[in-house]
């Protein structure tokens, strides 16, 4: 939620705080709303889990409008105005909304400059992955397309390279030169890359490994390339 306060890319209307809640945390965040005029409200407990069922919220909740997707070309140009070292993440068809919450905060943490995740067969942005994501889809614009095979192709013909990662890739992370501008593209969690996808992926690249673990879960996989991305583009 501090997040979603301090960036603003998400209208909060209001901020409810269960009575008696003092916490560091929740002063903190009571002082960030009052300083842009968020009314702050305080409940009951019971009344938060009545109006909340189901979701785990911890005594502090914001109300917000609907989440409202990017459209692919905003990212797109958002991205093209770095000259060369844009970085959009590309979901293909992660169904965990764990994964793609967690995946939202580290591509915001590297500061990649969108996601694009495919309408159908994927997880969505749903009040649980915005809770998942701890407030970092307020630092990152997400896209949703009808087919993400077109939409890669749509990126290469803006000049970016299709990139995907697999646990099978000749080419390591470390080997690859990441100062262009690319489309990183993770697969889902179990069956990996599609095949439709993996076809317009101008280079597969993988993590080296060693040791006995096979993968890694697809936030921390994402984290690591993203990590080489910015070490590579630092020494320039």
């Amino acid at each position: 939620m501090r997040e979603s306060l301090i960036h603003g890319r998400v209208r909060i209307h209001e901020v409810w705080i269960a009575e008696g809640k003092k916490t560091v945390r929740a002063g903190e965040i009571i002082q960030i709303a009052r300083e842009r005029n968020i009314p702050v409200r305080y409940k009951e407990s019971r009344e938060l889990k009545n109006l909340l069922p189901g979701i785990v919220h911890q005594g502090i909740v914001a109300v917000a409008e609907k989440f409202i997707y990017s459209d692919p070309d905003y990212i797109i140009n958002i991205a093209l105005q770095s000259k060369g070292h844009g970085i959009i993440i590309a979901a293909d068809h992660i169904t965990d909304e764990g994964n793609l919450g967690a995946l939202i905060r580290t591509a915001a943490f590297f500061g990649a400059h969108g996601l694009i995740i495919p309408k159908d067969r994927s997880a969505g942005v749903t009040p649980g992955l915005l809770k998942r994501s701890s407030g970092a889809y307020a630092c990152l614009s997400i896209a949703r397309v009808v087919n993400m095979v077109r939409a890669l192709e749509h990126l290469e013909k803006k000049g970016f390279w299709i990139i995907g990662a697999s646990g099978d890739a000749d080419c390591s992370i470390f080997r690859f030169d990441w100062n262009r501008n690319v489309v990183l593209v993770l697969g889902n969690e179990q069956k990996g890359l599609s095949r439709s996808v993996r076809k317009h992926c101008h280079q597969i690249v993988g993590i080296p490994s060693s040791g006995h673990v096979e993968s890694l879960n697809i936030a921390i996989a994402g984290g690591v390339v993203l990590a080489e991305i910015l070490r590579q583009r630092m020494q320039i």
